[in-house]
């Protein structure tokens, strides 16, 4: 099948003979997506045998061994919270009825939200099997490196316990019960439940599709879901809502990018699933970008101060701690496959900054302290950089020859790196 353009730009795109996703779109103007360097912890493989001929004392520290090489897979580094400012929960602790005016308006009610079986064969249709089969033929045409993106993107939506969990550490927001009636509270839950859509959707695609090993797929969820993650908000709103205001444009740039790749390789069933989840992920981060704005309109000192922090300490991807048992740089060659095939890049991150600071108005932003001010300079210069670190790291890829990787989700064929 001739595929159309993967980018929707000026550039001119022609069809190349490969059975790779990034390999069949060769770009005539352009060049690849930046590499992005991420931190992966890295983990000893997991080794489990057991015998019945060991005696009972050797048995159970045999066991007791196992269970301390599996906990040490999800141990992560210890690290000093930092200190919030008393100024920063004195403005969260305001919003509490701007929260329940601007926020939970946001939310969409259960009865009129879409579920994972409207866009799925129904099981107790006597047709399913006939649509299963329908599908299955569907993602024939979809190559291992677009699989590799969707299996990942997928992942990262179904560790979903692992964000409630860590936004629950924002100090002043968090659901204090568990069924908390606090505007925040409601939020937290009601966000959590429409995204679990997402990895539940994704995951039974996967699953009827045929192309992907699932049992190493739910595997790496179970290990990303126990290892949790590190992004190093500290516990203070102003940075977790500046990280999530990034995270969900990012997951509404890559989910966007999955939807219009699948209706250029002729899934357009699999188009509107990614396309649908990206809209989520849109009114999410309106959500996020919202809030920081009330946050910049009450403590612009603060607000800039948390941005510049966040962006210093670089935006950590949820799922950084991805692993399946066998690969322990399995996050590092996911990005980069979604770099080269355009899910998701550098540029994408540059772009996110440079939107953030519009919505946010920092460029106007007046009356700073010295020390904000010198954040806002340093934040607003940022973009710049990232772009011209890019633009060199494109010139380095376009000279080598991409590397090759087997990806156990997919029975270990392999695919190209950037």
């Amino acid at each position: 099948m001739a595929s159309r353009g993967l980018l929707e730009s000026p550039m001119r795109i022609a069809a190349a003979s490969s059975s790779s996703f990034a390999g069949r779109l060769k770009l005539e103007e352009g060049s690849q997506p930046l590499n992005l360097k991420s931190t992966v912890r890295r983990r000893k493989s997991l080794k489990m045998s057991m015998t019945a001929s060991l005696p009972r004392e050797k048995q159970e520290a045999h066991v007791n061994t196992i269970l301390r090489d599996d906990a040490a897979s999800y141990r992560l580094r210890t690290r000093q919270v930092e200190h919030i400012p008393v100024e920063n929960l004195e403005v969260i602790a305001a919003m509490d009825s701007w929260a329940q005016e601007n926020l939970l308006p946001l939310l969409k009610p259960v009865a009129k939200s879409w579920q994972p079986q409207d866009f799925l064969p129904d099981s107790s249709s006597e047709s399913f099997l006939e649509e299963v089969r329908e599908l299955r033929e569907r993602a024939k045409e979809l190559p291992d490196d677009y699989l590799v993106c969707l299996v990942g993107d997928m992942i990262t939506e179904e560790a979903l316990p692992t964000y409630q969990t860590m936004f629950n550490t924002f100090e002043g927001v968090r659901d204090q019960t568990g069924c908390s009636n606090t505007p925040w509270g409601l939020w937290i839950r009601a966000w959590t439940a429409e995204e679990n859509r997402h990895g539940d959707l994704l995951n039974r695609y996967l699953y009827l599709c045929g192309r992907v090993d699932m049992r190493m797929v739910e595997s790496t969820t179970q290990y990303l879901i126990g290892s949790g993650m590190e992004p190093q908000i500290d516990q203070n709103p102003y940075n977790g809502f500046v990280y999530t205001s990034f995270q969900e444009r990012a997951t509404f740039i890559s989910h966007g990018n999955t939807a219009r790749h699948a209706k250029q390789l002729g899934e357009h069933k699999l188009a509107s699933i990614c396309g649908t989840i990206a809209a989520d992920e849109k009114r999410h981060e309106i959500a996020y970008s919202r809030i920081m704005s009330k946050i910049f309109e009450l403590d612009p000192n603060g607000a800039m101060l948390s941005f510049q922090d966040m962006m210093k300490k670089k935006i950590t991807m949820p799922a950084h701690l991805m692993y399946d048992g066998a690969n322990r740089s399995l996050f590092d060659d996911y990005a980069s496959v979604a770099q080269r095939c355009g899910v998701y890049t550098a540029l994408d991150y540059a772009s996110i900054m440079n939107h953030l600071i519009k919505v946010w108005n920092v460029e106007s932003l007046t009356d700073l302290s010295s020390e904000a001010q010198q954040a806002q300079e340093f934040v607003c210069q940022l973009p710049a950089r990232i772009h011209r670190l890019a633009e060199r790291s494109q010139s380095r890829a376009k000279r080598d020859s991409p590397r090759r990787k087997p990806f156990s989700w997919i029975h270990r064929r392999e695919v190209d790196l950037l």
